[in-house]
């Protein structure tokens, strides 16, 4: 559902601002950038086959990555074993992880939210990564990628504290939770402070996420030209592309991608927590 749902917002996202992206074609140089093999064929192969697809290559790659993970689900689901093989034993070391993680910060009562944040994590990470493989793109190095996985958290957020808090719950917990008289008089400024909290949390949770991963992407692609540069004064054959300094800063992205994708989604799962029944 959250892939589904971000799929659909990344998509009229992409639509509002592609155009500008088409019509500033010479400013994309500014932010240097690894290609992909969208961006490859667009300048090998001029058409408007090539420019719908480059377009839309945000949308495009995070889908690659939606039917890569469906089609590892589905394999490892209908060969699953009594004694699981490598693939499955990982798949379950990865669902148990974020099940452990979720419940311990949730309760039991978070059982139910485990498939959501799951696959919050997953499809983050491997976006994350997906980047770093030679022709590939990190549809969360854009904003509107993570801003729609950020409208997706807050709006099931909004749906859960309004089912388990009750209309009055909710707008009472949006008051500050007001008990005496002195708190009570203060809800006229509680409570637009804890709304503007509430719309800040998806902004939050979207930047964070963007600026690291394009940070990555930038960093990868400066110390690629720095590579290049270095060894283009000697006038090497074709088949030397270069001094690989970008080398060691892919196990730092490596790093930092896994990073992200827990930080998104313990965020997530805390304001979940935020929105549920408070017991000692």
């Amino acid at each position: 559902m959250i892939v589904k749902l971000a799929f659909i917002i990344n998509t009229v996202a992409i639509g509002s601002t592609g155009h500008a992206q088409n019509v500033g074609h010479a400013k994309e140089g500014f932010v240097p950038e690894l290609p992909n093999w969208l961006g490859l064929a667009r300048e090998l192969f001029p058409g408007s086959v090539t420019q719908f697809l480059w377009h839309w290559h945000v949308v495009i790659f995070s889908v690659l990555v939606w039917l890569l993970l469906s089609f590892f689900s589905i394999l490892v689901y209908r060969k699953r074993t009594l004694f699981p093989g490598k693939l499955q034993n990982l798949i379950e070391f990865i669902v148990e992880s974020l099940y452990n993680m979720v419940v311990g910060i949730l309760g039991e009562k978070g059982q139910k939210y485990v498939p959501f944040l799951g696959t919050l994590f997953v499809y983050i990470l491997t976006m994350n990564m997906f980047g770093l493989i030679p022709g590939m793109f990190s549809s969360t190095s854009r904003l509107n990628t993570t801003l729609a996985m950020a409208i997706c958290v807050f709006l099931y957020v909004q749906i859960e504290g309004i089912r388990n808090l009750g209309i009055l719950g909710y707008i009472h917990h949006y008051a500050g939770s007001p008990k005496s008289v002195v708190e009570w008089c203060l809800v006229p400024i509680n409570l637009p402070l804890h709304i503007i909290g509430e719309l800040t949390k998806p902004l939050s949770l979207s930047l964070r996420l963007f600026g690291n991963i394009m940070g990555e992407d930038i960093l990868l692609a400066i110390f690629v030209g720095l590579g290049i540069s270095a060894i283009a004064v000697f006038h090497p054959p074709p088949w030397i592309p270069g001094i690989p300094l970008h080398f060691p800063f892919i196990f730092l992205a490596l790093l930092t991608s896994f990073v992200q994708a827990l930080v998104f989604t313990m965020l997530s799962t805390i304001y979940f927590s935020l929105m549920s029944h408070h017991e000692e």
